[in-house]
């Protein structure tokens, strides 16, 4: 197991970052940056503002109560389609409910390369077996326009279901996602883990799709699909050069940690309260997913195209081409890590 960072005397500069579930393992690496002290040996000091679903932190990132966003490369390519005066008069009833972001976004380093969400089905509340019979059923995501509403949707318009009568309800970023499933509050439940292994394993859930594994996002997608990524606004690179280099410094040794941790590195690294009550489940969907993680930090190659198409598949009324897509991420700072931390 690699030591815990030895952080800096003196204190260091202040970051907010705004998270949308920081118990989930969509964020494992933020939080184990965080909580072995990497951030502080950069000379940061990194404050976590968690919220109930990733579009939840775009939107206090957007109102400036924070400075960076770590959360779905999707939220950065809506940001770059809102910007680029492509938008119609008209929404279409497909569009994602999340508000127009309101200033370009960059990514500046990956930290996962597959959605590492599930959709799963009740197997007490939904009985049915074809998609199409959807009619009038709710859908629990993190929150309304988050990353798991844009999966959710994704794969239920392409299996054929009446998008305009499903109902997605948010419903949380913590066990209040697994109770309302359990209640009946939502029919079907798409979100990460290690809420999903805890309701497969139960078998509370019938699993629609899964994108937890490599194989499981490339046949959703055909291609690679970035993910959780550490993200804001240009001028925040643009200001704040070294503090950026830094925070991707500290995320990349994490994703380095995270390599070659043993489930009692993880135990011993991660906050109380982390794994919901259920180690096993925890470090079962952790070992499951432990591939999708990014091996360095930088964007998969043709990673940010396919994005662009899935989320074309959702948002018709916008002109995808016109999206300049090297400008929504940038390699610089994770090449400085990988030669930093020898990947």
């Amino acid at each position: 197991m690699a030591g815990r960072a030895q952080p800096l005397s003196g204190g260091g500069e202040r970051i907010r970052v705004a998270v949308g579930g920081c118990k989930t393992l969509y964020y494992l690496p933020l939080v184990i940056a965080d909580a072995l002290g990497f951030f502080r040996a950069e000379g940061l000091d990194v404050k976590l503002q968690d919220y109930a679903g990733g579009s939840l932190a775009l939107q206090a990132l957007q109102a400036g109560e924070a400075d960076v966003c770590c959360g779905a490369y999707s939220h950065v390519l809506q940001a770059a389609i809102e910007t680029s005066g492509t938008s119609s008069q008209q929404a279409s009833p497909r569009a994602l409910a999340s508000a127009a972001p309101a200033a370009p976004l960059r990514s500046l380093v990956v930290l996962g390369r597959a959605p590492q969400l599930a959709l799963g089905a009740s197997t007490r509340t939904w009985p049915w077996r074809s998609v199409t019979r959807f009619n009038g059923m709710r859908v629990g995501v993190s929150a309304p326009g988050s990353a798991t509403q844009f999966l959710a949707s994704l794969w239920l318009g392409l299996a054929g279901a009446p998008l305009n009568e499903v109902r997605f309800v948010g419903v949380g970023s913590g066990m209040g996602a697994v109770t309302a499933l359990r209640q009946g509050a939502v029919h079907a439940l798409c979100h990460a883990d290690p809420f999903m292994t805890l309701l497969e394993q139960r078998g509370e859930v019938r699993l629609l799709c899964d994108t937890r594994t490599l194989k499981g996002s490339s046949d959703l997608f055909t291609g690679p699909m970035p993910s959780a990524c550490l993200y804001g606004p240009t001028a925040f690179t643009t200001q704040r050069p070294a503090q950026a280099q830094a925070l991707v410094h500290a995320l990349v040794h994490a994703l380095k940690w995270l390599q070659t941790a043993s489930p009692t590195d993880l135990v011993r690294a991660l906050p109380p309260g982390y794994m919901m009550g259920d180690r096993g489940a925890y470090l079962a969907a952790f070992q499951r997913s432990r591939e999708t993680l990014s091996p360095d930090g930088l964007m998969p190659d043709d990673g940010p195209a396919t994005a662009l198409r899935a989320l074309a598949r959702l948002r018709p009324e916008f002109d995808a081409s016109r999206v300049d897509l090297a400008r929504t991420f940038t390699d610089a700072y994770a090449r400085k890590a990988k030669l930093k931390y020898a990947l």
